[in-house]
């Protein structure tokens, strides 16, 4: 079992630690020259490490053994989703998503977005944490902010649905999602997609579904289309 698990993307090449992760190494957890620890670059590699000097800027590490993490899981998942307008509420889903397992976030600019600009900084920083917090190797990626009628038209290998609440045939997504398969899913805004934006999806390759009969908030949705890929999956 990992005890604390640090972040150096650039492990391989220079063993640093950057200054957040030297910070929390010296300052909370009072690490010194000798201690042993653990660096994953959120590639699918861990890094056992020995710390040779303890500055609370810039940690320095010797690499004792490197090992390669394979997936837990054998499908690809993303979510395409309209961010809320209360940042708290984007910094939830993403947090407890890469708790759950996911491999890409793309936030979408729809007609009825409440939110028009997204520094995606921030969700980096949450995925991370979250990453660290379960103890995993691979770092989701997460895309600038990108228009729905742009995101829509790129390829995708793999399943692709659109979740809304317009009068149109849909199926639960529990229904006809299969096993093994990858997947894209796009969560609209708290006003949901515009019923054009829905044609323009199914003319583009989506499928239309439904998450449940009552309706859920925009990260409550992406968190219940995450979660149910992953019990399909370990059925």
């Amino acid at each position: 079992m990992l005890n604390t698990l640090f972040f150096c993307p650039a492990i391989a090449t220079l063993p640093q630690l950057p200054p957040q992760e030297s910070q929390h190494c010296v300052k909370v957890l009072r690490m010194r020259e000798g201690d042993k620890l653990t660096v994953t670059d959120g590639q699918g590699f861990l890094y056992e490490c020995t710390l040779m000097e303890a500055h609370p800027k810039h940690c320095i590490v010797s690499i004792e053994h490197r090992t390669e993490m394979a997936k837990n899981r054998d499908f690809l998942l993303q979510i395409g989703f309209a961010p809320t307008k209360q940042m708290d509420r984007n910094e939830w889903f993403v947090e407890k998503a890469v708790e759950i397992g996911i491999d890409r976030f793309t936030p979408l600019l729809s007609c009825y977005s409440e939110r028009k600009e997204l520094k995606k900084e921030r969700l980096e920083k949450i995925a991370v944490s979250a990453m660290k917090q379960s103890q995993q190797a691979f770092l989701p990626i997460i895309d600038e902010l990108t228009r729905f009628s742009d995101f829509i038209t790129r390829p995708f290998e793999g399943r692709k649905f659109i979740a809304h609440y317009h009068n149109l045939p849909k199926k639960p997504l529990a229904q006809t999602y299969r096993k093994g398969e990858n997947v894209l899913i796009l969560i609209g805004p708290e006003g949901d997609f515009g019923e054009e934006e829905v044609g323009s999806a199914i003319a583009n390759g989506f499928e239309s579904v439904s998450l449940g009969e009552t309706r859920l908030r925009t990260e409550t949705a992406c968190l219940v289309a995450t979660h149910t890929i992953h019990v399909l999956n370990n059925q």
